[in-house]
């Protein structure tokens, strides 16, 4: 349940700490006050809590940031969210505290009992703490495509959907696998002979990786043979003559000079090391010089191979061994057009297991849907009848259609609507021909109160889904959301003062002008300022003794009369005196 709120410098609100103290996590909290007054500011920072969309203009004019925290107790039987919250590192008691901070730079965080939390994280908690209805939520009903997802949240079929969505899924794609290896299948031999010849051309080349760049260094020293035989004739006739013969001498004098100086011996050392290194250096010039050879011949088999090799690097990619990795997966392609046969054999097979095993979940799905519906009929009745449909028809009417894979979508074959008739008499029909707004608003409250006693939240909250009602309708709706106040906690925002009158605690959105801004305010009222605020909802600013007197009369007709306020309080006052 929602313990406390905190908002600050969220639109009109500069700073707001509310806090809601219900009896084992159920009672009614309503929200009165005129419009425009900021009552759906509540419903925006919830919005935000949730992992909603944020807005930077949505920060109160002059602020550097708004912030936004709550406080849920998280009831026992909520073993799954509990256990989530541990293995994240989020908490271990039953304590959740969401917080967002939204800056006027555009950047968010939030975060879950103090830790940074991503938007999914948050999403997740907020979805299994709370459940909102906003006064356009019955445009959904007017979609019949939504339908089916009324029909399997009160149901309990998203399990089993999934599990249709799943396996429909893997056929999808093994049939598509399938129907690309049968058009292989087709084309295998032309494409056989395509792959061969293409190998064939690769292996009667050979190429060595990096054989190109090797045989255009060759290339070139070839072309420049000429010039390179003359320059290295050139160095090593003058190395050989002047260079070898001076080191000879060098070193027979440095063994002169320290025999006569044994500290030239260092000197002597190096020098002599350095005649050894220009003697090998001059044999290994030898060496490259004797190698040299004019060789047209050569010359023609080296362009010859370079241009095989660009001739493959052309077709079959940039460099030599790109060419190889083609060739390699022509080869394996080769051998799965050997096997294609096997593998198609096999594929068929596995297709086949998969439709017949999604033609069974779609249709063990398919079942379960009808028998909700024919639930969901039966309970809807009850509940329009307690929402002054006085013999009023509501119908799930399932699509007739030949049933088979062809049908079949992620979520099953089934196509459903609902079906409406509001006057005895008259033929169902789609609700999107036959129902009011006001119609719309009490069959989507049927259909909440119904989904509220699936659903593992303990806190509702109603955004004005009162519009549109009025009269008998409007006091069928007050006692449902009361009747729904008893196992749940239910926030109401209402413009409807027989609905306010049924709230075990009543807030009053105003605003006030301070210092030249404009700010909303909430005040938990007492007793007496209900009766004040009922009789403003009933007669505007036109109050009278008889307007006073119908405010008593509801709320004593909710239960909470003045009288029964005073002593509920008494009574709360004396739990909490010392013994």
């Amino acid at each position: 349940m929602l313990c406390e709120l905190k908002v600050e410098n969220l639109a009109l609100i500069e700073s707001l700490h509310l806090v809601f103290d219900q009896d084992e996590g159920s009672g009614l909290v309503v929200m009165t006050g005129e419009t425009g007054a900021g009552k759906s500011i509540m419903l925006r920072a919830i919005h935000l809590l949730m992992g909603g969309r944020a807005q930077s203009d949505w920060i109160r004019n002059g602020a550097q940031q708004c912030v936004v925290e709550a406080l849920f107790v998280v009831n026992a039987k909520h073993r799954d969210l509990l256990q989530a919250l541990q293995e994240s590192g989020l908490g271990d008691d039953s304590t959740v505290i969401l917080k967002r901070v939204i800056t006027s730079g555009g950047k968010s965080r939030l975060y879950v009992n103090g830790s940074l939390a991503t938007v999914k994280m948050v999403s997740m908690l907020a979805a299994n703490l709370l459940s909102i209805a906003s006064q356009h939520d019955h445009q959904q009903l007017l979609q019949p495509a939504l339908h089916l997802d009324f029909l399997d949240a009160l149901g309990e079929h998203w399990e089993a959907r999934g599990q249709v969505s799943h396996v429909f899924s893997q056929w999808q794609q093994k049939r598509d696998e399938l129907t690309q290896l049968r058009q292989q299948e087709r084309d295998k031999e032309q494409r056989r002979d395509f792959l061969q010849y293409q190998l064939e051309e690769i292996r009667q080349i050979g190429p060595v990786p990096g054989e190109d760049e090797e045989l255009a260094a060759e290339r070139k020293r070839l072309k420049n043979a000429d010039t390179l035989i003359m320059l290295s004739q050139k160095s090593y006739r003058f190395l050989s003559s002047t260079l070898v013969d001076g080191m000879f001498e060098v070193r027979r004098d440095m063994e002169q000079m320290v025999q006569l100086d044994p500290e030239a011996e260092g000197l002597a050392a190096e020098l002599t090391a350095y005649s050894y290194q220009a003697e090998d250096l001059v044999s290994q010039l030898r060496s490259y010089k004797d190698a040299l050879v004019h060789n047209p011949s050569r010359l023609e088999q080296v362009n010859e191979r370079i241009n095989n090799l660009q001739h493959l690097k052309r077709k079959y990619g940039e460099t030599l061994q790109t060419v190889l990795e083609y060739a390699a997966s022509a080869e394996d392609e080769l051998l799965l057009i050997d096997n294609m046969d096997k593998n198609m054999s096999e594929l068929e097979a596995v297709v086949t297991a998969l439709e017949e095993e999604t033609l069974r979940q779609v249709a063990v799905l398919s079942d379960g849907r009808r028998l909700t519906a024919e639930q969901l009929t039966m309970s809807m009745a009850a509940e329009l009848d307690s929402l002054a449909f006085n013999r009023s028809g509501f119908e799930v009417r399932f699509q007739e259609q030949e049933l088979g894979m062809e049908m079949v979508r992620s979520n099953g074959w089934d196509r459903v609507e609902f079906f409406f008739s509001a006057n005895p008499g008259e033929p169902a029909r789609p609700l999107a021909k036959v129902a009011s707004g006001g119609e719309l608003s009490r069959l989507m409250l049927a259909l909440k109160c119904l989904l509220a006693r699936k659903d593992m939240v303990e806190t509702v909250i109603f955004d004005e889904v009162d519009a549109g009602i009025g009269g008998e309708a409007a006091e069928a709706v007050a006692r449902k959301i009361q009747e729904l106040a008893t196992h749940h906690q239910v926030f109401c925002v209402t413009h409807l003062p027989q609905i306010a009158a049924r709230g075990s605690a009543h807030f009053r959105v105003a605003k006030q002008m301070e210092q030249g801004r404009t700010l909303s305010s909430f005040s938990l009222l007492t007793p007496e300022q209900r009766v004040d605020e009922l009789a403003r909802m009933l007669a505007g600013d036109s109050v009278s003794d008889q307007t006073r007197a119908w405010a008593l009369e509801l709320l004593a007709k909710g239960g909470q009369g003045v009288q029964g306020q005073k002593e509920k309080e008494q009574q709360e006052k004396e739990n909490q005196c010392p013994r």
